[in-house]
């Protein structure tokens, strides 16, 4: 969630992800901390590099969980969803990671512990993730599904 609002802040994004007004901030801030436009030696080169790899970072990471990417990626989270179950749940400090068969994982952000502890008491935990986690709480795709198996 840290990680999540400090992204926000850098973007100025409040509420809901716009991707066109996200990618106008990110090429402004972008053009702005452009580590080519400092000398080598001049004290603001470091922070330009550290600031272009947050931005970059950040930005692909708003895109990641945009209401605009998850509409378009509806059908292939619902299949991997829909077709297999749960190998891995990892949890820690609000951000909780949910590995299924294929490799995909999702990352929930802002996830009580409460919910948290009956999610994993759940004897049909898809189930569970699709009604209480999914919907209520902002997740991103992290991890892409094993290349051998998709073949």
């Amino acid at each position: 969630m840290k990680r999540l609002n400090e992204y926000k802040k850098l973007f100025v994004v409040e509420g809901n992800i716009d991707l066109k007004d996200l990618k106008v901030k990110y090429r402004n801030l972008v053009k702005e901390w452009h580590p080519d436009k400092f000398q080598a030696n001049d004290e603001k080169a470091l922070e330009a590099e550290e600031m272009s790899t947050k931005i970059i970072d950040a930005y692909h990471f708003l895109v990641s969980i945009a209401p605009e990417t998850h509409a378009n990626n509806k059908a292939e989270y619902q299949e991997t969803i829909d077709k297999g179950g749960i190998t891995n749940i990892q949890y820690k400090n609000t951000l909780l990671e949910i590995t299924f068969i294929d490799g995909t994982a999702f990352e929930c952000f802002g996830v009580p512990k409460s919910v948290y502890q009956k999610f994993l008491n759940s004897d049909k935990q898809v189930r569970f993730a699709k009604r209480n986690i999914f919907g209520p709480y902002v997740y991103r795709k992290s991890k892409k599904a094993n290349a051998t198996e998709a073949e």
